[in-house]
């Protein structure tokens, strides 16, 4: 059987990226580090990842001092949404409400939040 065809960056690219997002320009172990604060994992493991993640344009990299420093070649905000939109079309069928009502039913939502979506509906509905 085929492997199906990724689009956006898997888990653990999502992990590293969320890494370098927070903390900025960072060294293989210094993401390493920040990485085996949730699980174990080897070094060599996360180099290897970012490597991959530099050769599919996820990462780049400045290799112009001793040691090499990474960052993310994407903003978090781009990447949130090629990965929303990726999920909206595999499960929800690109029906933007139906995945609304169920992150919306899913977990119990801050009244903060709730006054940002309104909001933002009625951004949406002025345009």
């Amino acid at each position: 059987m085929a492997r199906q065809k990724v689009s956006g960056p898997t888990d653990k690219e999502l992990s590293i990226l969320s890494i370098l997002w927070d903390k900025g320009p960072s060294t293989v172990r210094q993401v390493n580090e920040e990485m085996a604060k949730q699980q174990r994992t080897g070094y060599t493991t996360t180099l290897k990842l970012m490597q991959i993640m530099s050769d599919k344009g996820l990462l780049i990299r400045d290799d112009s001092k001793f040691q090499h420093i990474y960052k993310p070649a994407v903003s978090e905000e781009k990447t949130q949404k090629q990965v929303v939109g990726d999920l909206l079309d595999r499960v929800f069928s690109g029906s933007a409400g139906k995945l609304v009502m169920r992150a919306l039913s899913a977990k119990k939502v801050s009244a903060d939040e709730l006054a940002k979506i309104k909001k933002m509906i009625e951004e949406i509905e002025g345009e």
